[in-house]
């Protein structure tokens, strides 16, 4: 950001990826409510054929789980909500498409209000929709996993010296204050 920037509002948005074809449905709100949660859970309802089973993948915000938004899937048993653990947007792949999104639209982009912002989104969406593609994951499982385990090994060797840096500060710590003490 610049030394000028001004937020003139925000706006959230909900997405869904399908899967197969590439496509996306949206909705732009003001917050992120479970209201506003269960009126884009809505939009996907009037949206799917009644047949279809919709497996949809969240992260773990509060609004997702609220007891509104079980009593609407339990009258809805086509919709399955899948979870994401902490810390891993990159298992969703409309997670990909805001990237996108973000990057080709988004960054840079001057938006005087949040209509503005909004007919941006919205325009991008469409145009997505045009010519939509699945996204396809190139990654193999195999060096997914490496990657976790040397993320892991890095982490555990991080929390290791902040161990031996707190239990140092301890023991200097414990001397000055005993030397106050005397």
């Amino acid at each position: 950001m610049t030394h000028d920037y001004k937020r003139n509002g925000t706006a959230t948005l909900f997405a869904a990826l399908n899967a197969v074809d590439g496509k996306v449905i949206s909705l732009c709100q003001d917050r992120h409510r479970h209201q506003e949660w269960i009126k884009f859970l809505r939009l996907l309802d009037d949206a799917t054929p009644a047949d279809k089973q919709l497996h949809l993948i969240a992260d773990n915000y509060a609004t997702h789980k609220h007891p509104k938004v079980q009593r609407w899937l339990s009258r809805h048993p086509q919709f399955h909500i899948h979870f994401t653990p902490t810390s891993s947007s990159w298992l969703n792949m409309v997670e990909r498409f805001f990237r996108d999104l973000t990057h080709n639209r988004l960054k840079r982009g001057v938006f005087r209000d949040v209509e503005e912002l909004i007919l941006a989104i919205d325009e991008y969406v469409d145009r997505h929709n045009e010519k939509p593609e699945p996204f396809i994951w190139t990654a193999r499982a195999n060096d997914i996993l490496e990657k976790v385990k040397r993320a892991r090994k890095a982490l555990d060797n991080a929390q290791s010296v902040w161990r031996t840096t707190l239990a140092s500060k301890g023991a200097i710590r414990a001397v000055a204050s005993q030397t106050l003490l005397s």
